[in-house]
Order: C-alpha cells, then structure tokens, then sequence
C-alpha cells in the first residue's frame, strides 16, 4: 500500500535531498516545466472543488493543510513527467493513504488536502540530480503554493491552522514554512504547528531558517514536530530518509532528550492489516526512545514489520509506520498544542 511513496521518496535522496538543496537548482524549474517531454502544463484551479480530496465545511476552530506523500508511479511508453491533477494512479492512493495519515487531525480540525502534480516516480529513476531537484521546485511546489493562495485567501476565514504531511509530503511543507511562510510572517503568527513526520529537519535547515523554530516539548506552538522511527538494528546504517543532523522528538513523551517512554504511554496504534486489508487499533503499540546522536526515534516494536521490500531505509526502518504507530499520541498532541494556543490568545 506504501511502496510507491518509499521509493519516490528514495529517488528524492539519492539525488541529493533534492527539496532540501533546490534552491541551487530554480533557474531550470521554468525550463523544465515549459518542456516536460512536450507536455503542456497548466496550473490547477484551486477554486474547483475537485481539486480537492477535501475542502471541509469549517465546523471547529482550527484547519489542517495537509499534503500527501507521493503516490504516482506510470513506467508505460511516453508516460507524462508529472500527473496530471485528475490522475486516477495518483489520487485514488493517495485517498488511501490519507485515511491511514490525516485522519489523525480530524476530531480537532477542518482538515483541507489539494491534489497536486506529483513526480511520475518511473521517469525520476531517469533523471539526472540537477533535473530531479528542478523537477520538485517547478510543478509540486507551485501548486501547493497556488493551493495555499486559494486556502488563505478563499477558506481559511483567520483560523488558526496546523501544517502536515509525511515523507514527501513533509518535504514539500519544509519548502513551504522555508519559502513561503517567510514571504506571508502574518500567515506564520497563526500557525499551531507543522507536523513534518518522516522527513529530517536538520540543524542546518533551521538556521538557514531562523524564522522557525523546533519543539521543545508537548505544548509549544508555532513549532515544527518531526520524527523517523527505526529499530535498533539501523544503528550505524545508512537510511535515505535520515540526514546529518537530523532533529526528532519523542512521539510518546514529546521530549528531545534520550528518556525511555515504554509501550504503556502509548494511547494506541492504527495500523493496516496486510492480510485482512484493513485498518485496525492496535493498543500499545510501540516503544518510542529518542537518538539525539543519529537524530531519530528508535522503537522494539513487535506491532509492525520494518521495510523489507527495499534495503535503502536500512534493516529495521518503520517510515512507513511514522504515523502508525503512535497514531493516537499525534490525536491527543494536536488537541495539546491546539488547546495551548488558544489559552495564550486569550
């Protein structure tokens, strides 16, 4: 069910972290866009609801702005370099893995999920970094700024609001609190949160940034939370999601030090059954203990398997369970740094 978002987000790093180090590539992101194997681009209208896979009536107090991790894979003959904004291949996975993620915020908000153009992952295998990079800062970008526009200007009605994703998801939201918060501060003044889940913030990434801050603990706002979850068995593995000075708090105890939380603090996991094909609660389900040296959490879980279809992420990577695992944590953390945001407006 996640294997096309572990290895588009594979590709991401093996040429280079391309969302990471794109600003070196911008002055080919127009060129690239203009030619894309002779397709014609045209930018979504975001003022069409099927752009959306939700645009909530606003019945709570607080939004989500969430973007999904990628989910296009077309390896046929002339496939298009980016899909098309109604492509089935992409936004039917993508509902899927959405009820797995995003889900996690819809008891404390009105959670809003554009549709954007994604990387076809079969072409990016072909791509040079400098045309990988660009091809990120080009389509997927502009639209998740176009759709912030449109949000901003058309929905958000001054809420209060929580940015999130996973993997390539959360790399596109780093792009946005970089870029696009910085140009919109009164914008960023109303942020609750951005949960970046399955993606590194580095320590280089904020202090390129000094307008954003890390979170210190359970209750601070205007904070980015992000985390990798690994097993023991990763130590001293290379893993393409992880990068030098990568920065994680602890989803149980929400601390940044090594302090153990066991499987009791967890409220529960939601986790997909291969083999009945659904999503079930599973309590306690998993450990959670800070590595501040390699900059993830690191879990004993026996709940889920570590990746095993691909040796990229290392022998014992659970990215594809960031959320899972601690999925009603996440639920009570929003409704925390909400609740803690709305005392300090006071």
């Amino acid at each position: 069910m996640k294997q096309n978002s572990l290895w588009m987000l594979a590709v991401i790093l093996i040429c280079g972290s391309a969302l990471v180090l794109a600003s070196c590539a911008r002055k080919n992101k127009q060129q690239l866009a203009a030619q894309s194997d002779g397709e014609e681009q045209k930018m979504p209208d975001y003022s069409n609801k099927n752009n959306w896979m939700q645009q909530p009536e606003a019945t709570k107090d607080v939004d989500v702005f969430f973007v999904y991790p990628t989910e296009y894979v077309d390896d046929s003959p002339g496939a298009p370099t980016f899909a098309d904004i109604n492509e089935k291949k992409m936004r039917e996975p993508a509902q899927e893995t959405c009820q797995l993620l995003a889900t996690a915020f819809e008891e404390s908000a009105n959670v809003f999920i554009p549709y954007y153009r994604q990387v076809n992952m079969a072409v990016a295998t072909s791509m040079t970094r400098e045309k990988l990079n660009a091809a990120f800062d080009s389509i997927p970008k502009m639209d998740v700024f176009a759709a912030l526009d449109y949000y901003f200007e058309h929905l958000n009605g001054d809420r209060p609001f929580i940015l999130a994703g996973h993997s390539q998801g959360s790399a596109m939201q780093s792009l946005v609190l970089a870029e696009y918060m910085k140009a919109h501060p009164a914008y960023l003044q109303r942020m609750i949160a951005a949960y970046l889940i399955g993606y590194s913030v580095t320590d280089d990434y904020l202090k390129a940034n000094p307008h954003l801050k890390f979170a210190e603990g359970a209750d601070d706002t205007g904070v980015i939370i992000s985390w990798n979850t690994e097993g023991p068995a990763n130590e001293g593995k290379e893993n393409l999601v992880v990068l030098p000075g990568a920065i994680s708090i602890n989803p149980l105890n929400w601390k940044r030090d090594e302090t153990y939380a066991p499987a009791e603090e967890n409220l529960g996991g939601r986790l997909y059954n291969e083999k009945t094909g659904k999503i079930e609660e599973v309590p306690q389900a998993a450990d959670a203990k800070v590595n501040v040296k390699r900059g993830v959490v690191i879990t004993t879980t026996k709940a889920a398997a570590p990746v095993t279809y691909t040796d990229v992420f290392g022998p014992a990577s659970f990215h594809e369970h960031d959320y899972a695992l601690y999925y009603n944590n996440i639920k009570a953390n929003v409704a925390t740094r909400i609740a803690a945001y709305q005392k300090n407006e006071k």
